[in-house]
């Protein structure tokens, strides 16, 4: 059940940074999730002036139950509350965005069957995070929980609730946005993983909309909507759950494969070879599709990437006479800067792509049609694509367990400068520390604390494999200097 300190609720472990998130029913109960309805309605719905919110789910069995006792919180703040049923995490962008209300995607995105959660969002997608509203809605949603009472005035007269299917509507919306049907015939290897993605890409990928058929054989992988997760976790960024993919790719001698979470809205690739794409390229090979069709309407394009992001994205799209935009990692914070630049794309190295025409929102399905429509277009395989956009070598996230995350940091810190007083540091997420050979960094690495658990999360990237390797095991050994001590 929830937390409570000294007699009073205390829900924040569950609601986040950026959403809710909790085992069912003992942190994350109906009795909860009306109460953050409730309180969404009051702190975020009615000062917008909003008179509905639009509410979808995945495919787990707690789904349905955490919707409705939200759906009655929404509703007796006198909202109306809009049901789309099964969808995955952009679904629910695009019927926030297409419908102009706020929206809540009860998913726990890749963790196991025994959790669930909420993303919220404004009008038009926006972001609900902790600095833009989430905190006031945990705050309500407390106070609702001990008792307090409402708003005072006349007696609110309740709002409704109805049902929508949105499915062919956001896959004619996103096969509007990239043309495929004139790519080369492929063979695509698509693993669900249970999840969302066994809804959205027949829809997308095939003709279940109604949408004109493509040139693409579609191998699918675990399509049957499971929210027990039987066959992996659907969390593509651990290499253990892409196996199954990318052996499936070579077997069936595919062009592609690609990989979606729970939600369906961060999407993977995987090439011709079986090798894993990273989401640094795929964040270059779009951004460069989108510079160029920004170009070609005669507008300068800013493109966004996180701090994590390899150094090959504002190297390749900045000579192609992009504006890059360095961020914080985490959508929210990526979100605001899309809007505020009125950038027209966005990356992570988390594989969540954000784009201008989707309501500077992320969507995984339309990255992968941008990956699709690119191959198609050119003769050459996957890999050799891929290679083009992936010139450095990079450690990936690794996780080390600390007793006190900011002195580790700053032991990593002091032999750094020490030993190379030329690197530059930075601290706009964590720290960074880049060593630069004339224009371009020889090395770099980021080390961020975890905001919920005693980590810190190290990226490396060098200029080859050997200097990558070292700098990494260097690293690792100073942050985890403790544990030998």
């Amino acid at each position: 059940m929830r937390r409570r300190l000294s007699g009073v609720t205390d829900l924040s472990s569950i609601i986040k940074a950026y959403d809710v998130r909790g085992v069912v029913p003992q942190e994350f109960s109906p009795t909860v999730a009306r109460a953050i309805g409730e309180a969404f309605a009051r702190e975020v719905v009615a000062p917008e002036g909003a008179s509905r919110v639009v509410v979808g789910h995945d495919m787990r069995e707690s789904g349905p139950g955490l919707v409705e006792a939200f759906a009655q919180g929404v509703t007796s703040q006198g909202v109306d509350v809009v049901r789309i049923g099964l969808c995955s995490t952009d679904g629910l962008y695009f019927a926030s965005g297409s419908m102009d209300a706020p929206g809540a995607m009860f998913t726990a995105s890749h963790n196991p069957a025994r959790y669930n959660g909420i993303k919220l969002c404004r009008v038009g997608a926006r972001p609900v995070g902790q600095d833009s509203g989430l905190a006031q809605v945990r705050t309500r949603a407390e106070e609702i929980l001990d008792g307090a009472a409402g708003p005072d005035g006349a007696e609110t007269t309740p709002g409704v609730i109805g049902d929508v299917d949105l499915l062919a509507e956001y896959a004619a919306f996103l096969r509007g946005l990239v043309d495929v049907t004139t790519v080369r015939p492929l063979k695509v290897v698509v693993d669900a993983g249970n999840g969302m993605a066994g809804l959205t890409v027949p829809a997308m990928l095939g003709t279940a909309a109604g949408l004109p058929a493509l040139p693409l054989e579609i191998v699918p992988l675990y399509f049957e909507l499971d929210g027990t997760f039987p066959n992996h976790e659907a969390n593509p960024l651990e290499p253990a759950n892409l196996v199954d993919l990318q052996a499936a790719v070579v077997a069936h001698e595919a062009d592609i494969g690609l990989a979606f979470d729970g939600d369906a809205d961060r999407c993977f690739v995987v090439d011709e070879r079986g090798g894993a794409v990273s989401p640094s390229a795929v964040t270059a090979l779009v951004g460069m599709r989108e510079i160029t069709r920004e170009l070609a309407a005669g507008r300068t394009p800013t493109i966004i990437h996180n701090l994590i992001t390899s150094r090959a994205v504002p190297d390749l799209l900045g000579a192609a006479d992009a504006r890059l935009v360095r961020t914080r990692v985490g959508h929210s914070f990526i979100k605001a800067e899309m809007a505020s630049h009125d950038a027209v794309f966005g990356g992570e190295h988390s594989a969540h792509y954000y784009f201008r025409d989707f309501w500077f929102a992320d969507t995984g399905m339309l990255a992968a049609l941008h990956v699709l429509a690119a191959l198609g277009s050119q003769p050459h395989p996957l890999s050799a694509l891929a290679e083009m956009y992936t010139p450095y070598a990079a450690s990936g996230e690794i996780n080390s367990t600390v007793t006190d995350a900011a002195e580790a940091a700053e032991r990593v810190r002091e032999v750094y400068t020490r030993a190379y007083p030329e690197a530059v540091v930075d601290t706009l997420d964590g720290m960074t520390v880049s060593h630069w050979d004339g224009q371009h960094p020889r090395w770099w690495f980021n080390l961020r604390a975890s905001n919920t658990e005693p980590l810190l999360r190290l990226n490396v990237e060098a200029a080859d494999e050997d200097i990558m390797i070292k700098l990494r095991d260097d690293v690792l050994s100073l942050v985890r200097e403790e544990k030998d001590a």
